[in-house]
Parts: C-alpha cells; sequence; structure tokens
C-alpha cells in the first residue's frame, strides 16, 4: 500500500511540474490559432469559447472531458443562451479546433458531436426611404463607412481595414485584401462617394504626417511583411483610410502604433447603435 501511495505521489508532482513548466492551456490555443494565420476576430472568439467552457464545467481541463461534456456545453448555449445557429457552429469549431490542434486529440467522439442546423432567410432589401433615414441618423466619418458599406457590399472590418494604396480612382475601385477567407477581391467605387474618399485620404495623410513627425512606430502589417519589407509600416501607401485619432497599443504585439478604424471596436459598436432604430427594416442584429 506504501509503494502505490508514493507511486501515484510521484505521478501527481510529474504532472504539476509538467503543467509549471508549460504555457497555459488558453497561450497555447492563442499560438496554434496565429500559426494558422486566422484572424484576431476569429482568435478572440476561440479564446473566449474555450475560456467559457472551461469555467462552464468548473475549471476541469479539456483533455480530462468527452463528448458528454462537450454535448452539455453545447446544449446549455442552444436552450439556456438560446444562441443562434452560426454562435452555435463558432463555439463548436473553437471547441474541435482546441482538441485536433492544441491537444493534439483527434478523438472518434469529436465527428459524433451535433452540428446545428442553419437556416435559410430571404434577404431583406431597403426601399430608397429606408436607406436615406438610415443615412440621415449618421454623420461624419461614420455615414462614410456606411455608405461605403451600402454601396460596395463589403464588410464592416474590411472598410475600417481599407489601406490607401487600396482605393484606386483612376480605374473607379476598391481592393478588399485578406477579407473573410483570407481572400482578395475587387469592389466598384461609387462615384458619388470619390469626393467624400479624397477629403478623408487628406485627413489620413495629415495623421501619416503627424506620425512620422513624431517617430512613432508604422501600422502593422499582414503576416510577415513586415519582416520582408522593413520600411514598408512606415510608408503612406500601408497606412489606413480610417485611423484612430489617438494611438493605441497592438493586440498582439503590444506596440504603441496608430491603429485602423477609428478604434474599430467602438466604431462598429457606435455604427450599430446609431442604426438601432433600423434594425427591423434592416433585418440584422447587429
Amino acid at each position: 500500500m506504501y509503494s502505490v501511495a508514493i507511486e501515484k505521489y510521484t505521478v501527481l508532482m510529474n504532472s504539476i511540474t509538467k503543467t509549471q513548466n508549460s504555457p497555459r492551456l488558453l497561450d497555447q490555443l492563442r499560438t496554434a490559432i496565429r500559426y494558422k494565420h486566422y484572424s484576431y476576430a476569429t482568435e478572440k472568439a476561440y479564446v473566449y469559447w474555450v475560456r467559457f467552457y472551461i469555467r462552464f464545467h468548473n475549471l476541469q481541463h479539456p483533455a480530462e472531458m468527452s463528448a458528454a461534456q462537450v454535448e452539455a456545453f453545447l446544449q446549455y448555449l442552444s436552450v439556456k443562451r438560446k444562441v443562434s445557429a452560426s454562435t452555435h457552429k463558432q463555439a463548436l469549431s473553437a471547441l474541435l479546433f482546441l482538441y485536433r490542434e492544441v491537444l493534439k486529440q483527434d478523438l472518434p467522439w469529436l465527428e459524433e458531436v451535433s452540428r446545428p442546423i442553419t437556416s435559410k432567410r430571404l434577404p431583406v432589401v431597403l426601399t430608397r426611404q429606408e436607406v436615406t433615414c438610415a443615412f440621415g441618423n449618421l454623420e461624419g466619418v461614420h455615414l462614410l463607412v456606411a455608405k461605403l458599406l451600402y454601396g460596395t457590399g463589403m464588410r464592416i472590418m474590411e472598410a475600417l481595414r481599407l489601406r490607401t494604396k487600396d482605393i484606386d480612382f483612376d480605374h473607379n475601385c476598391i481592393i478588399i485584401r485578406c477579407g473573410k477567407g483570407d481572400k482578395d477581391r475587387v469592389v466598384m467605387l461609387p462615384a458619388s462617394l470619390a469626393s467624400s474618399l479624397k477629403n478623408q485620404l487628406q485627413y489620413a495623410n495629415n495623421v501619416w504626417k503627424g506620425d512620422r513627425a513624431n517617430a512613432l512606430p508604422g501600422v502593422e502589417l499582414p503576416h510577415a511583411l513586415q519582416a520582408k519589407y522593413h520600411r514598408a509600416p512606415e510608408s503612406w501607401a500601408w497606412f489606413w483610410v480610417f485611423p484612430q485619432e489617438r494611438t493605441s497599443a497592438c493586440p498582439v504585439s503590444g506596440i504603441h502604433r496608430t491603429r485602423c478604424g477609428i478604434a474599430s471596436q467602438r466604431t462598429y459598436f457606435n455604427l450599430a447603435q446609431m442604426l438601432e432604430p433600423f434594425k427591423p427594416c434592416l433585418g440584422t442584429t447587429t
């Protein structure tokens, strides 16, 4: 009996030592996501769901759980929290990524976890009067962003992350780089927005000149471009069309620099709040 106790104690201490010497699970998750070049939005979402999953099961380590715990968590989201099918799928994708890419457990029961069925809805098309009402609720740069979304069909973060070199006035087009699925595409530039965009670029140019005069770090570049082109982050071509008024820390690198989108997250919620009265006709939850 004494030898058995010694053996159990040794196994426990080895497990504790291994845990202390290895990165925290969520840090491992972030590293795996960045290795795959997933977007920062995906990283935040996956970290949120994995943390939620662990807390839901009273801080039990995911490696010690099985299909029953995953199903219980997803059932809670659907039944108690009443999340949409897309949110349900996102949570499931986060857990699948955790088990397969971080814990390296390609277990058979992962394929047996039930998937939600996404309903197909007809698109809601706004009338001219509804569009005019929606735009009348906005002003300044928020109005320009809203018109850009409506006129080009781009997503809000695609608009907020535009670089100055992506707007081509000569060919009346806008190049969207690293969009959803890390794909590039070209959209038409609405002629009615050309003048407003030129004014916005003039404002951005003033911000860029201020950054250069104060020797601030350049803007962040996608993937490994910064290592390849050392001076590119400081160039006008790579500067944001919609820069922040103030510098802030990059959530990935921690470097204080001018970031995109007038504090992208804040702008997103500002737009959502301003459009709140028109959600019924927009047919969207954001």
